[in-house]
């Protein structure tokens, strides 16, 4: 349980006092405020270089970054994929009256359930620290101009290397990091 005691004072250095320890006495530990992100070039953005708006793409820093923990990494299997070929790896849960997998057996592969899912907070964050939003066009990117710390743009599959370009542009105008701006693009030695 975390509070905050009436006469705290708001110009000294933050202090949270915890009162969930083993031995029932409080302690308190100090928490450093965040230090400001370092300023964002955004004059390499307007060149035509693809290698200079991966300088200013790169810059682009989220709020807050979290450690991601995944609880599990492996994928989970299909019971007997690894016996038949026939049967593929992809999960399906057994619903034999006998099956062992299904009753938990000790030694047997694992089902997914929901104890495996991921923190709130991390749930969908690239390792980067941002989530992704997916554009089809640069009037879609103008709905990130406030969010922009906290997600980045992916262009969809099926924009045109023209419309890329423009979308491309318009984010670094906007400080906003996409995850895939070189993708469709040529060099111009290649055109």
């Amino acid at each position: 349980m975390l509070f905050v005691p009436y006469d705290f004072p708001k110009t000294t250095g933050y202090e949270v006092w915890c009162s969930h320890n083993t031995t029932g006495t409080q302690r308190s530990s100090p928490i450093r405020p965040r230090a400001p992100p370092p300023p964002l070039f955004l004059g390499a953005a307007y060149g035509v270089g693809s290698n200079l708006l991966l300088g200013a793409m790169a810059a682009l820093r989220p709020l807050v970054k979290p450690k991601i923990v995944k609880k599990r990494t492996k994928k989970f299997i299909r019971h007997q994929s690894d016996r038949y070929v026939k049967i593929k790896r992809n999960w399906r849960k057994p619903r034999g009256i006998d099956n062992r997998v299904r009753r938990r057996f000790k030694g047997q592969i694992l089902m997914p359930n929901i104890g495996y899912g991921s923190n709130k907070k991390t749930k969908h964050m690239l390792p980067s620290g941002f989530r992704k939003f997916l554009v089809h066009n640069v009037k879609e990117l103008e709905v990130l101009l406030m969010c922009n710390k906290s997600y980045c743009a992916e262009i969809a599959h099926n924009v045109s290397s023209k419309n890329r370009k423009a979308i491309v542009e318009r984010a670094a105008q906007l400080a906003i990091r996409v995850t895939n701006p070189n993708a469709r693009l040529r060099s111009e030695e290649n055109e």
